[in-house]
């Protein structure tokens, strides 16, 4: 999976052929030009410019590829395969970019507060409507297309007919309809066993389903602590000593600097009222 902020969009690549990694340039000018043209193949009748170092062009939206690059530094073996995605995950965008939203489509996505400040440093940024989780987590809404997550803008409101609240709201219930349920793709741990969801675009969305979990910790004595250190990934165990605690920190955080979509390595636990945070 790739994880990228365009223009105000976020993209989930799914799967796709690669190119070679050794065909893939390493220095951040010649990386960047590498992709322009890949990206150029994909999309005709439209210009793709290079803006800036990791920083693309292309009918008003920006794709930012330092995430990916950074991923191709540590990883050049999974590299070709990741800019294969990211570069189609673009090329789609911009075909669906005037499509308009559709309610079956509607989703809300958890993400970090960290994309907020991205998006946010935009030329244009959009008009965006988060709502808190917990920590650093937030909600927001998108649109689901065969290739790509697009987070939904207040514009996108109106083309929907929907105040903000029935957007955030009809994500959340087709949230629940997409996933299955809980208990039928996550195991419960026993002691010493660390859980994980991994391999959809929206498991870490599940965060936003509070009481889809009660089950899990009940199967666990009540202990739930998780972690989503990527966007298509969260892991979770039912330990609450601090020598457990510590050790399923650093494994977040190893987990989220080894994946192209890292989301966040903060920790949270499970109360039937709340997620709460992990000091």
């Amino acid at each position: 999976m790739m994880t990228r902020l365009c223009g105000g969009l976020i993209i989930v690549a799914l799967a796709f052929g690669s190119a070679r990694a050794q065909d893939i340039p390493k220095g951040e000018a010649a990386f960047t030009q590498y992709v322009a043209t890949q990206l150029q193949r994909a999309i005709q009748g439209e210009t793709v410019k290079v803006e800036g170092p990791l920083t693309l062009g292309v009918a008003g939206l920006q794709a930012n590829l330092d995430r990916i690059f950074a991923f191709c530094s540590k990883n050049a073996s999974g590299c070709g395969n990741e800019v294969s995605n990211y570069v189609k995950a673009v090329a789609e965008t911009y075909k669906d970019r005037s499509a308009p939203p559709s309610k079956e489509a509607v989703r809300v996505v958890v993400r970090a507060q960290a994309y907020l400040t991205g998006a946010q440093s935009l030329p244009k940024p959009p008009k965006l409507a988060p709502r808190p989780l917990a920590g650093g987590f937030i909600m927001l809404p998108a649109l689901d297309t065969p290739r790509a997550i697009r987070i939904l803008g207040e514009d996108d409101n109106e083309r929907l007919g929907l105040s903000s609240d029935d957007v955030f709201n009809l994500g959340l219930a087709n949230l629940r309809k997409h996933l299955k349920p809980l208990m039928s793709v996550a195991k419960v741990t026993q002691a010493g066993q660390i859980g994980q969801l991994s391999g959809d675009a929206y498991h870490s969305s599940r965060l936003a389903l509070l009481e889809s979990w009660a089950p899990l910790a009940k199967a666990q004595g009540g202990k739930l602590i998780v972690a989503a250190p990527a966007t298509d990934a969260v892991i979770y165990f039912g330990d609450d000593t601090p020598t457990a605690i510590e050790a399923f920190r650093l494994l977040a955080k190893n987990v989220s600097s080894r994946v192209p979509n890292p989301l966040s390595t903060e920790l949270l636990r499970w109360t039937p009222a709340r997620w709460e945070v992990v000091r």
